[in-house]
Order: structure tokens, then sequence, then C-alpha cells
């Protein structure tokens, strides 16, 4: 079991940036996939970025590509959500979360930090 604790959440203006941090414990490993998600209140959770251990391959959603950069030190065992000019439309909680490479769904979830974009 992974234990995610995120970070870095609080209240900005459009076209701030912010930095969120999510420290990983337990049994993360090169065979692991991180991601972020988040959710805007009356909306479903979506999907913003995740990134491979191992290779460092990313990936991220259309909405945000471009402003937001997903990061991890090895060393600190934490991954990194580098957002920049934002808008207040990426206000909501935001969710690190892992999975296996051989499981389908991300199966393991932090608290969420909030993140407040003001206009």
């Amino acid at each position: 079991q992974v234990q995610l604790v995120e970070s870095g959440g609080g209240l900005v203006q459009a076209g701030g940036s912010l930095r969120l941090s999510c420290a990983t414990s337990g049994r993360t490993s090169s065979t692991y996939e991180m991601g972020w998600f988040r959710q805007a209140p009356g909306k479903e959770r979506e999907f913003v970025a995740r990134i491979r251990w191992s290779s460092g391959i990313t990936y991220y959603a259309d909405s945000v590509k471009g402003r937001f950069t997903i990061g991890r030190d090895n060393a600190k065992n934490t991954v990194y959500l580098q957002m920049n000019r934002l808008k207040p439309e990426d206000t909501a909680v935001y969710y690190c979360a892992a999975r296996r490479l051989i499981d389908r769904d991300f199966n393991s979830w932090g608290q969420g930090t909030q993140v407040t974009v003001s206009s």
C-alpha cells in the first residue's frame, strides 16, 4: 500500500503560479506511475497529468498542456506539479494518485489539497 500526502495548495491570482508536492511512502518503485487529478465543486474528478517513475514519460490533459509540468524526485520519493499561468477554471481540490503499471486504474490516493484561483 502506498501512502500519499499532498501539500502546496493555496489561493493565487489568475496568471500566478503554484507548486504542489506529493510525498510518497510505502512500496512505490520504478514499476509505478504517479498522477495528479482534480475535482471542482459540482464536477467529476478529472485527470490532470501523470508520470512514470522509471522513464519519466509524462502525459497531460489538453486543458493544462503548456502550463503545468509534472516531475519527480526519486531521491526524495516526491512528485511535483508546477502550475503556471493559472486560470480561475483551475480552481479545484487536487489529488495525488499512484498505480502499479500492471493495474488499470489509479488505486492509491492522497487526501487532496485545495487550489483556488481568483480572477
